[in-house]
C-alpha cells in the first residue's frame, strides 16, 4: 500500500449485522477508506483527518464465507522497495520551474532508502576543508548506500554533487541554487528535499539562507528529512543554521572578538530563532572558523546573552562533529571542536549594554579527532578548563591562550 493509489479488498458476508472498519496508518500520512457493494455508491466511509479512519455499516443481507483484514503500519520505519522505479510515497518528481538553477547527477527517481523516525542526526561542519570521514563514515553509515542527497544554497556552484556521490555510494546527489522565497516555496524544491535522506547547506551567509527560507516549504522540508531520521547538516554558514539560536549579522559586519569584548550589546550581536528543530540541540549556539579567526571571546559574549542552560558548540576548519539522535557526537577532521556552558563557577559579573564584558568561569571543553561529547548529558572524554573574559584589559583571555 502506498500514497496516490487505491487498493480493493472483497469480502462476503455470512450474517447480517453491523460491518466495523477501523483504517490505522501513519500520522504523518491521510488514508481514507471507503465500502461498497458490488454496485452504487459507498455505503460507508472514512475520509476524515482522524488516526485511525473508523466507521461501521449495518448490513442486512448475506454471502457466504467470511474475511478478516488488519492492516498495522508501524510508526518506526519508513520503507520502499529500493529501486527508484516507484515513488516512494512522494510521488513522481515535479516539473522544474526555469528560473531555478538545480543540478542532480545520478538517478532521477527517489531511491526509497529505509529510515528510522525520529532517530535524525545532525553533521556540523566548521568550515575550510571538507571533512571526508564525516560524509563516508558517519552520514553514509546512518543513511545507507543509494541514499538521495540535496545540496542547498543561495549561490556557487554543483561542485558537492560529483564529491559526495562518489563518498557516500549515493543513488543521486542534487544541487539547488534557492535565491528567491518564490523559489524556496517551489514544488520541484519541496519534492526534492522531502525525498531526500541527507540533506547538506554549504557555506555562504546565514542570513542570506534566514531571509530567503526561513518560513517556506524549504524550511519545512528540511524539517521533514530529519524527523523521518535522515541527517541534515551544514559547513560555516550551514551550520550556523543547525542552531536553537542563530547567530544572524543582517546587514552588519561579522561579530569580532576583540570588540565584541568592549561592548555587551555591541552592534555586531544579533541572533534570530531557530530554522531547524533538533531536539538535542535546544539550548544551543554554533560557531565556525573558530581557532583560525579567535573567535572565542565572541562565542562566549554570545553565550552571555542566553540562559544558563545554553551552551555553544564551535568547529574550527577542516573539522566536524556528527550527533546523533541520543545526543551522542563524535569528532572527525583535522583540528578542534569546543563546547563552553556555565557551571556552578561561572560568574556574570558584567553583562550590560554599554559596558565592557566582564564573564568569569566558563567551562571550556576541547575535543579533538576521534573524542566523544554527549550533548544532552554533557559527558565527554575531552579536555576542559575554565575559562574568563574581561574586555577591561588589552589581554581579554584568562587564561591567555584558551584555546
Amino acid at each position: 500500500m502506498s500514497r496516490n493509489d487505491t487498493d480493493w479488498f472483497r469480502f462476503e458476508l455470512t450474517q447480517t449485522g453491523p460491518i466495523e472498519v477501523n483504517l490505522d496508518h501513519h500520522t504523518r500520512d491521510d488514508f481514507d477508506w471507503a465500502l461498497y457493494q458490488e454496485t452504487g455508491s459507498a455505503l460507508a466511509e472514512g475520509a476524515t483527518s482522524n488516526v485511525p479512519e473508523t466507521g461501521s455499516y449495518n448490513a442486512q443481507s448475506t454471502g457466504t464465507g467470511w474475511y478478516d483484514l488488519t492492516v498495522n503500519f508501524g510508526e518506526g520505519s519508513n520503507t520502499g522497495g529500493g529501486s527508484g522505479n516507484d515513488d516512494c510515497g512522494y510521488s513522481s518528481r515535479p516539473a522544474k520551474p526555469g528560473s531555478l538553477q538545480a543540478y542532480l547527477q545520478g538517478g532521477s527517481a527517489d531511491s526509497c532508502s529505509t529510515l528510522t523516525a525520529d532517530q535524525g542526526a545532525v553533521l556540523l561542519m566548521g568550515g575550510g576543508s571538507d571533512v571526508d570521514q564525516a560524509f563516508s563514515n558517519r552520514v553514509a553509515n546512518h543513511v545507507g548506500s543509494g541514499a538521495d542527497v540535496v545540496v542547498l544554497r543561495t549561490s556557487g556552484t554543483d561542485a558537492y554533487n560529483d564529491y559526495l556521490l562518489n563518498l557516500m555510494n549515493a543513488d543521486s546527489v542534487e544541487t539547488l541554487i534557492i535565491d528567491t522565497r518564490n523559489k524556496a516555496n517551489d514544488d520541484y524544491v519541496d519534492w526534492a528535499i522531502r525525498s531526500a535522506e541527507f540533506v547538506w547547506i554549504a557555506g555562504g551567509d546565514q542570513s542570506d539562507y534566514l531571509n530567503q527560507w526561513q518560513g517556506t516549504k524549504v524550511q519545512t522540508a528540511v524539517q521533514h528529512v530529519f524527523d523521518k531520521g535522515g541527517v541534515v547538516g551544514g559547513t560555516s554558514a550551514g551550520m550556523a543554521l543547525m542552531a536553537n539560536s542563530v547567530y544572524d549579522p543582517d546587514g552588519v559586519a561579522g561579530a569580532v572578538s576583540d570588540e565584541v569584548v568592549t561592548d555587551f550589546c555591541h552592534e555586531t550581536l544579533n541572533f534570530s530563532s531557530r530554522f531547524i528543530d533538533v531536539p538535542v540541540l535546544d539550548n544551543s549556539l554554533t560557531d565556525t572558523h573558530f581557532q583560525e579567526r579567535d573567535r572565542m571571546g565572541r562565542a562566549i559574549v554570545s553565550l552571555g546573552h542566553h540562559s544558563n542552560q545554553y551552551f555553544s558548540i564551535a568547529a574550527s576548519e577542516a573539522t566536524s562533529l556528527f550527533i546523533e539522535a541520543s545526543g551522542t557526537g563524535v569528532v572527525d577532521g583535522s583540528n578542534e571542536v569546543y563546547i563552553f556552558k556555565e557551571t556552578a563557577n561561572t560568574q556574570r559579573v558584567t553583562l550590560q549594554c554599554g559596558s565592557a564584558v566582564n564573564y568569569q568561569n566558563i567551562n571550556r571543553v576541547k575535543l579533538l579527532p576521534g573524542d566523544n561529547y554527549n550533548v544532552v548529558s554533557h559527558t565527554h572524554n575531552g579536555m576542559q578548563l575554565d575559562v574568563s573574559i574581561n574586555g577591561n584589559n588589552n589581554n581579554f583571555y584568562s587564561p591567555i591562550n584558551p584555546y
